[in-house]
């Protein structure tokens, strides 16, 4: 049966059924609407007891297959519940300046230096950036920082314009300790962690791309940015790898989806030295009750088990960082090795768009889940000497081959909880024109000048335009409802994906 919706303008409408303990605000145009099942599962969360005001929904929402909440949702509640994001934990984009010029990437240079970074920003790989055990704990406990200290990374403005100076334990009177952290994390998944970081990803559309700066469309903003015309800027779209993502699952009742993950965790949980060994039992317990209950699992904060989890998801989070600054490392190097010069890497931002955090909205601080969201503060809600004049930044890209837009946030968008869509999702009827295989793809990217790079699988063709909502559709209706303001628009120049 087909839901009905209230509208409440053109790009925004309301969803209250009599089961439903808060509304669902969509804030998309009936062309972006998702189907019934991705409505039915909205409706499921915004039925859960402790779902605070309201289910914010984005207009790049879709399904996700084995996820029990759409992508392209926020959720806040008075609880925990781990099963409203993905289990990827700071899965999320950075965005690098450059002073890259066309003449740099002229005469065989864009696929030399793209060669390059084939080999040393691995898409699928066993290992990446190998690291020691003691690095990784210190990324455990302090973030980003530990990396740009033993890389000596050059990039500019690396901490500062990072989401919580690029750690989510906040303050140093909040740094877990070694024992905390192996209460909350089985030593296996950090010994796995050592190998796994400066990995792009195989999963999704993680992706590292260039672009170049087409039209400013706000010259005052651009100008605080040091943004201008003609600028070649890098976007890098991944996650936490697989410690992040076990750390994830060690505390969702979810589904495994691949045997090499129900092996490790097992083993995981077999070798686990916490001193809480009976409070994990008990919710190992609770896990295989909920795996097929519509009731979302739920978490209080100041119980063990709470606890745990949340020092297990900041953890995770925390390798999210640390996996774009090696790579952003290894970019900045690959440059000055194919084409001889430093590219001044400056870092505008780095955020995620999968992750728990407790904010204050309406008077209430509440626990704000974003999956597939990012946080789009005004300048008044920014405590930054930059953001809080600008708002604070974020892109929405689409496919490889159509533009992208780098916004900021308003101080008018508390329908969102403050957040926006981190790119357009995946449309709910492709479209008829999408390519069905590679050399499609491979011919319609050289059209559009684009030029893509290793594309190993076969799902890179699901990244083709045709399969995503329309761009310019997605950022008109966030303008309209107040949720950003257009910076600037990209036009995509290479991608690397796998």
């Amino acid at each position: 049966m087909p839901y009905q919706l209230k509208n409440i303008s053109e790009h925004k409408k309301e969803l209250k059924t009599s089961q439903m303990q808060v509304p669902a605000v969509f804030h998309t145009s009936d062309a972006l609407m998702p189907n019934d099942d991705t409505i039915s599962e909205i409706e499921l969360v915004a039925k859960q007891p402790g779902v605070f005001h309201h289910v914010a929904v984005m207009s790049d929402v879709h399904s996700k297959k084995g996820r029990k909440n759409p992508t392209g949702t926020v959720v806040a509640s008075e609880f925990l519940m781990p099963q409203i994001n993905d289990t990827a934990p700071n899965c999320g984009m950075r965005f690098l300046k450059t002073n890259l010029t066309d003449e740099d990437l002229a005469n065989g240079n864009l696929d030399k230096l793209f060669n390059e970074l084939v080999k040393v920003i691995p898409t699928k790989a066993y290992v990446g950036t190998k690291v020691s055990y003691s690095l990784i704990m210190d990324i455990c406990r302090k973030g980003m920082a530990p990396v740009k200290e033993f890389f000596k990374s050059r990039t500019k403005n690396e901490i500062e314009n990072s989401y919580k100076n690029g750690n989510f334990f906040h303050l140093e009177t909040e740094f877990p300790s070694e024992q905390d952290i192996l209460n909350a994390i089985p030593k296996l998944f950090l010994k796995i962690g050592k190998y796994r970081l400066g990995i792009l990803g195989a999963a999704g559309n993680h992706f590292l791309d260039l672009m170049k700066i087409s039209e400013i469309q706000n010259p005052e903003i651009a100008e605080k940015f040091g943004l201008k015309n003609g600028q070649y800027i890098f976007v890098i779209h991944t996650g936490s790898g697989l410690l992040g993502q076990y750390a994830s699952y060690l505390y969702t009742p979810k589904n495994k989806e691949h045997l090499s993950q129900k092996i490790v965790l097992e083993l995981g949980k077999m070798f686990f030295k916490t001193e809480y060994q009976k409070e994990t039992k008990e919710l190992y317990k609770k896990f295989d009750e909920y795996k097929n209950k519509e009731e979302y699992f739920t978490y209080d904060e100041n119980t063990t088990a709470g606890k745990m989890f949340i020092t297990a998801h900041r953890v995770a989070a925390n390798q999210g960082f640390a996996n774009r600054s090696i790579i952003t490392n290894n970019l900045d190097q690959a440059i000055e090795k194919t084409l001889g010069k430093n590219p001044q890497l400056d870092m505008l931002f780095d955020k995620p768009h999968v992750y728990v955090e407790k904010e204050n909205h309406f008077g209430h601080n509440v626990w704000v889940h974003r999956n597939g969201a990012v946080s789009a503060n005004g300048p008044s809600r920014m405590n930054h000497p930059l953001f809080s004049q600008t708002g604070e930044p974020l892109i929405i890209p689409s496919s490889m081959s159509t533009p992208a837009y780098l916004c900021v946030g308003t101080d008018e968008n508390e329908s969102t909880f403050f957040s926006a869509s981190h790119g357009t999702g995946r449309r709910k009827d492709p479209e008829s024109d999408k390519v069905i295989d590679k050399i499609q793809l491979l011919e319609k990217m050289e059209k559009k000048n684009v030029k893509l790079f290793n594309a190993k699988s076969s799902g890179v063709v699901l990244q083709d335009s045709g399969y995503y909502k329309d761009v310019e559709e997605v950022v008109k209706g966030m303008v309209e409802n107040e949720i950003i303001k257009v910076v600037a628009k990209m036009e995509p120049v290479a991608v690397l994906m796998y």
